[in-house]
């Protein structure tokens, strides 16, 4: 398979001056840390990586201790936890990273399938933040038919060792990735944020980590324990979202005891990437509010 290589696929890398690559069990990970003050862990979605948040995490980091990984099977982080891409290991395997970088956080960011992962540290013990912020979060089960068709696809296209071949080639041939992203997320963002995630799509290792990551999803899990996270969490959702609906995030806001949601007009799932500032501002308020007790 082919790797996103730092030398190559990194080398012109959003913030690339705040990256480092931290060893634990099984895992070599790229974590960027930049800024000072309490710690912010930012958890990307599936698919994604580091450059996701390119833009926010500066704006972050003029108040706090921003860290953000490449999530295992993502990006240029390497190797697998054991238990692999499923939601508890890969909760446990973040837990690992910020015990050896020495931070504790104080607020949890999670975009998407990174929420999960965010709200499954506090449900498990890994982290003990006093805040969790979800962006556009991806908490619940896929309603209907949804609900066992996407997993079924995701562990059909893993168990067949081409699969991750054919999207990578798909992801280097002529087309317009911007129109694709555009379509699966109902976001509009830049040229050059396209770029990053066409690299990323280049490369099969990047390509065979989203869906094993997918093939290992488990919400209905994750929504049955929603009423037991204790921590003040704000959802934010963006209204043009292809990817997850209100209703989802509602769902989720209903379950979770200390939770309210903020909803962006014309803004889809990426609204972190199409305006960051913004989304800076409440997370920096939430975090205000949740921080001063």
């Amino acid at each position: 398979m082919s790797r996103a290589t730092w030398s190559v696929e990194g080398r012109d890398w959003p913030n690339h001056a705040s990256s480092r690559f931290v060893d634990t069990a099984r895992i070599r990970w790229h974590v960027q840390v930049m800024g000072a003050g309490p710690v912010v862990l930012l958890l990307h979605g599936t698919g994604a990586a580091t450059h996701s948040w390119r833009d926010l995490a500066p704006l972050l980091a003029e108040r706090f201790t921003v860290v953000a990984p490449d999530l295992p099977g993502h990006g240029f982080t390497t190797g697998r936890p054991v238990g692999g891409l499923a939601m508890p290991a890969m909760a446990r395997a973040v837990g690992d990273l910020l015990g050896t970088l020495g931070l504790t956080p104080d607020l949890l960011v999670g975009h998407s399938a990174g929420a999960a992962i965010a709200l499954r540290m506090v449900l498990d013990g890994h982290a003990r933040p006093r805040a969790f912020v979800g962006l556009n979060p991806a908490l619940m089960p896929f309603p209907g038919l949804a609900a066992k068709l996407f997993p079924t696809l995701a562990r059909m296209l893993f168990v067949n060792p081409f699969a991750p071949h054919v999207v990578a080639g798909l992801a280097r041939g002529p087309g317009d990735a911007g129109r694709y992203v555009t379509r699966a997320t109902g976001s509009r963002i830049d040229p050059v944020g396209v770029g990053y995630y066409r690299r990323l799509f280049s490369t099969s290792d990047h390509v065979a980590g989203a869906l094993t990551m997918m093939a290992a999803w488990d919400l209905d899990a994750l929504a049955r324990d929603l009423p037991r996270v204790g921590v003040p969490s704000l959802l934010i959702h963006g209204a043009a979202d292809a990817a997850i609906p209100l209703s989802s995030v509602n769902g989720a806001a209903a379950l979770i005891p200390d939770c309210q949601v903020e909803l962006l007009p014309a803004l889809g799932h990426l609204a972190h990437e199409e305006r960051p500032a913004d989304i800076a501002a409440l997370i920096s308020g939430f975090a205000a509010k949740g921080t001063s007790a």
